[in-house]
């Protein structure tokens, strides 16, 4: 089998393309820029390119078929446009990472099924992944173009811990506060649940659906089984940092308005996504995925992601910004409660 991943070196497709290698035995190729090489392992035949260069591309891909063409980095509806003319023809199987934030927010019900309506007037990160998504199934329905949606929900590996409010250089100074003993803001009052996956276990269900016939022209979420509220998770973290947890719980709507002068956009990645309680049926990935199966607990990802991480600096990225944007988020709120 030969698969062609557009990306290949992110935090998804990582561990996807090491289980299509070492253990799934098939024949990969990635096009991308060639940054992250190192990451790649042995056997797989690296494309460099930008895949926004269409023509370069094509030229590159003369004359080549695969059985699944994976996009990663596709983010709007030009991306699957292009792809659309690139592999039409040369693929017995398109598939696309959209997002489990494409689902309404907040939805009819807590529980998530690929049936719950996708909608999300708060964060055009979303909107654009649902128009991809109609522009895919309508070239399914209309050529048969051979399409399966793939939706992750909030997916981690060695070298991220998931957390609700960060600033926009990741998740270290939400680290930092928690080691020198600072308060660290949660969204709403912590009690929301939320569901992560391991890397390791969503290439699981990902590959299952790699050449299923079961899967073109369907949709699915690919999520761990186990959901935690935002209190747990960092608590979680706390104790595998062997800290005390300084929870300081501020209203998501404050955080949205508070975090647009900085260019935090907390409107999306919370109220359009990390601040409503989500908890996600899997049953139609298990029926076409029979293996897969959430094996790393939320709690194991952490002390992997934190052994890790303590012992590669580079991924250790201060943010001395937004340090300090919580420190005024929280004067500010003290002194509020002092005026009461």
């Amino acid at each position: 089998m030969k698969a062609l991943l557009i990306g290949g070196t992110g935090t998804i497709s990582t561990a996807i393309v090491r289980r299509l290698r070492e253990e799934l035995n098939w024949e990969v190729w990635v096009v991308n820029r060639g940054n992250r090489a190192s990451v790649l392992p042995e056997g797989v035949h690296q494309i460099i390119a930008d895949i926004h260069d269409e023509e370069a591309v094509a030229a590159r891909l003369e004359g080549m078929m695969f059985d699944t063409v994976c996009e990663f980095i596709g983010f709007t509806v030009d991306a699957v446009e292009r792809d659309y003319r690139l592999f039409r023809g040369k693929t017995r199987q398109y598939i696309f990472i959209s997002s489990a934030s494409a689902y309404h927010k907040p939805a009819a019900g807590y529980i998530i099924t690929e049936g719950t309506t996708l909608a999300n007037p708060h964060w055009e990160y979303s909107r654009n992944k649902i128009a991809c998504e109609e522009f895919l199934m309508k070239k399914y329905r209309e050529e048969g173009f051979p399409v399966t949606i793939v939706r992750p929900s909030h997916t981690y590996d060695e070298r991220s811990i998931p957390l609700g409010v960060h600033g926009n250089r990741g998740f270290w100074q939400v680290i930092e506060r928690m080691r020198a003993g600072k308060p660290v803001i949660i969204q709403g009052d912590g009690s929301s649940l939320w569901t992560t996956t391991f890397n390791r276990d969503f290439a699981v269900g990902f590959t299952g659906l790699m050449g299923n016939r079961h899967a073109i022209g369907e949709a699915f979420h690919i999520t761990g089984d186990e959901s935690l509220t935002w209190n747990q998770m960092y608590q979680t973290v706390a104790d595998a940092l062997g800290v005390e947890l300084h929870a300081y719980h501020v209203a998501s709507d404050f955080l949205a308005e508070a975090g647009k002068p900085y260019g935090y956009d907390f409107e999306g990645s919370l109220t359009g996504d990390k601040s409503v309680t989500v908890v996600f049926d899997n049953s139609k990935l298990k029926r076409a995925v029979p293996d897969m199966a959430t094996t790393v607990r939320f709690d194991q990802g952490v002390r992997i992601a934190l052994d890790y991480i303590l012992a590669h600096p580079e991924c250790q990225v201060p943010d001395p910004e937004f340090d300090a944007w919580c420190d005024r988020v929280i004067e500010a709120l003290e002194k509020a409660k002092a005026s009461i």
